[in-house]
């Protein structure tokens, strides 16, 4: 899109406004001279991350709200807008301007065009190596493989093959578990096998617990490159909350976290045995993690981080360690150019560099890679479903106007009066008289558990859920921070304080214009439910029942109207994908198991969940670090099934443990005589606690536990009586 001169007379508009004389305005608006860098040292890191599958260069506008708790708050790398160029010294209209903030973001899009791609980047990729032969290593902080169109129908092949052309050397995941642990098994390999992508996939966090904790490592920790004369050591962090995050059967079995005291020892580990001279973090924890983190970890040099999709101009320095993170969606290449000498850092020069495709020409072999990805796809692709008349956009603490359409479409679909879509933070912009495609939608809809759902909740239900994620993204704690934007509601309004505790953030919760009433009951409707919906029609998983798709639930399409009306039906038929259902969720039947004595219980349950196809994970022996506790503690081994579920929460005090787990959980009477199955409409939802001894914090969370379990177990042998 070329810039016009009703743009050009804006953007004069703005320079004087902010006092910029008009030679310094050509200056600033000459994107060449973002790619100059004086090289240094003998080392050279390029980072870049949270791509989300956009091969092609794309719009995407950084948010105009990123609030921080406490002392964070107004300080970099909370900062956007005016703030943003004051704390970096940035000009409002410059091409930076127009890359780190949300600022006249059409009138600048107009000058500046599209950012990112694939071919782009590895014009620029392969600049640097070529400066800098035999001292670069590229490194990929995750998040690559999800946010298309192409890389949801290959499941993430398309992204791998691209990685590979660039040439990445080292990566780290979260996103890419959506398509399943064996999936990723299959594209990256693990500690026994390699798979398709050819460079280093690295996750320290990650474990299978199938034989119980601490469980076994699945992937490699760290890789070691030699840079320069270097060795260079990276430690992969997968992010802590995948089992959160995604619904659990993508990840059966397997533990993640923080794993503090682990970060710590591989540190050791690399400075010592294996006399590395520069140590790496590649995480994928998200920025607030990453600082607290740096803060408490001896030894780390530089921590690349992503997730929360922050572009970070120059880097945070923690003690002696350089926090950055590169933003998304392809926007930006970090380059880090660092001095070491006899294991130490002498001295370092950053740029996050915005990757401006109008003026970086197209690599031949990535251009080429990339049309041989689309080809098959690029008319279903191209289809014009609408033309937007203004600014389409979903990253923001708060709002999205991307996430109203979804909205919207859900509202009118379901006839509902509340709709929820979850706070995601990828999805491309449109800018005003762009047509939107297919494509488009799909970049923010392409989901492996996409499915829609509709039920009555009581007003109480709403608050506790709105609570429960503003504590995720606004905790006191930055270990207890998930990621991701507050969920988007529909058909409701709010106000909300993060200076607050938990469960007195939200204030003045309006539906329809009226204040919400705990009681009451409304029709609530929302898609990409982390745990399984179950209803007419559904099973686990989402999809139709074979033995019910005749009497699946489903609304008449929506008529012809105005351009969103049009566009209803799309955004509801990607969102659903074609396999999904449209389900009236009934009352779900919860089921309660205890296993009684232990070893006959595990008998029972394994068979029992591959009776229903359920996954069987081991989360917790209550036993171990309780045995003075003596009573229920001494009796059971307590499983998780794969359905995620508001919960009460047993925190453990050590930040070696990251990823809490909400779980129903089965309890099944045992005895000599018999072997029955026990099931309870009374709805149970406990917490787990991790397998190590627990501090003051957990234990008193564990006094709750135990009451718990002891009501649960008196139900169980009550409804055992009636039968």
């Amino acid at each position: 899109m070329e810039v016009t001169r009703r743009d050009f007379l804006r953007l004069v508009t703005i320079a004087g406004g902010v006092g910029l004389a008009p030679r310094a305005l050509a200056a600033a608006l000459t994107p060449e001279r973002l790619l100059e860098f004086q090289p240094l040292g003998n080392v050279t890191l390029l980072h870049m991350t949270d791509p989300h599958a956009t091969l092609l260069p794309v719009y995407y506008r950084e948010p105009d709200t990123l609030l921080g708790y406490g002392a964070e708050a107004g300080n970099p790398p909370y900062v956007t807008g005016e703030a943003f160029l004051r704390a970096y010294g940035l000009t409002r209209g410059s091409a930076e301007a127009y890359a780190y903030t949300h600022l006249d973001f059409p009138a600048l899009a107009a000058r500046y065009g599209k950012m990112g791609g694939y071919a782009h980047l590895a014009t620029l990729v392969k600049r640097f190596r070529q400066e800098r032969p035999g001292r670069t290593l590229l490194l990929d902080g995750g998040d690559t493989c999800q946010g298309s169109a192409t890389s949801l129908w290959s499941r993430g092949e398309d992204m791998v093959l691209a990685q590979n052309q660039l040439g990445v050397d080292v990566f780290t995941p979260h996103w890419e578990f959506v398509y399943g642990i064996e999936r990723v098994k299959e594209l990256f390999g693990d500690r026994e096998t390699r798979g398709l992508f050819k460079g280093d996939f690295v996750a320290h966090n990650v474990s299978d617990i199938s034989w119980g904790p601490p469980g076994d490592p699945v992937f490699h920790p760290y890789a070691i490159r030699e840079l320069g004369g270097a060795r260079v050591g990276v430690i992969g962090q997968a992010f802590p909350y995948v089992p959160v995050s995604h619904p659990l059967r993508f990840v059966p079995n397997l533990t993640f976290g923080i794993r503090e005291e682990q970060v710590q020892r591989l540190a050791d580990e690399l400075r010592g045995a294996r006399q590395v001279d520069l140590v790496v973090l590649l995480s994928h924890n998200g920025v607030s993690v990453d600082l607290k983190l740096a803060s408490r970890v001896r030894g780390l040099d530089v921590i690349l981080g992503g997730h929360t999709h922050d572009a970070v101009p120059k880097p945070i320095l923690v003690g002696k360690t350089l926090v950055i993170n590169s933003g998304a969606h392809g926007k930006f290449l970090s380059r880090l150019d660092l001095d070491v000498r006899a294991g130490r850092v002498a001295g370092y020069r950053y740029k996050l560099i915005p990757v401006l495709s109008k003026h970086l020409p197209e690599d031949p072999e990535m251009a080429a890679l990339i049309r041989t990805i689309r080809g098959p796809h690029e008319a279903r692709l191209g289809e014009t479903l609408a033309v937007s008349d203004t600014l389409l956009y979903r990253r923001g603490n708060f709002n999205g106007s991307f996430d109203e359409i979804i909205l919207d479409a859900l509202l009118k679909k379901a006839d509902a009066q509340v709709a929820f879509s979850p706070g995601f933070r990828w999805g491309v912009t449109i800018v005003p008289g762009q047509s939107i495609s297919l494509e488009d939608v799909y970049s923010h809809t392409s989901l492996t558990y996409p499915n829609a759902w509709v039920r009555e909740m009581t007003g109480e239900e709403i608050k506790t859920i709105m609570e429960d994620v503003a504590d995720n993204l606004f905790n006191r704690n930055p270990y207890y921070r998930q990621g991701g934007d507050m969920v988007r509601v529909g058909g409701l309004t709010y106000a909300i304080d993060i200076q607050k505790s938990q469960g007195k953030r939200i204030s003045d919760i309006r539906v329809g214009g009226k204040p919400l009433a705990p009681a009451k009951r409304y029709k609530a409707t929302g898609w990409a439910a982390v745990r399984d919906v179950d209803g007419p029609g559904l099973r686990r998983g989402g999809r139709p029942s074979p033995r019910r798709q005749a009497g699946q639930t489903r609304s008449p399409p929506a008529r012809e109207g105005p351009v969103i009306a049009r566009l209803l039906p799309a955004l509801l038929g990607v969102a659903l994908l074609a396999g999904g259902a449209w389900a009236a969720e009934q009352p779900p039947v919860k089921k309660i198991v205890v296993g009684l004595p232990f070893e006959e219980a595990e008998l029972i349950l394994t068979s029992e969940a591959q009776r229903q196809n359920l996954n069987l994970v081991n989360v917790l022996d209550i036993r171990k670090g309780m045995e003075n506790r003596g009573g229920t503690f001494r009796k059971f081994k307590i499983y998780q099934f794969c359905n995620l579920e508001l919960g009460i929460r047993i925190y453990a005090d050590s930040p070696d443990y990251g990823a809490f787990q909400f779980c129903s959980v089965l309890i099944y009477e045992v005895d000599r005589a018999r072997t029955a199955l026990v099931s309870s409409r009374q709805s149970w939802i406990i917490g787990s606690l991790p397998d190590h001894r627990p501090g003051p914090d957990a234990l008193a969370a564990a006094r709750g536990f135990e009451r718990i379990i002891d009501e649960i177990f008196a139900a169980v042998l009550e409804e055992a009586k009636g039968k």
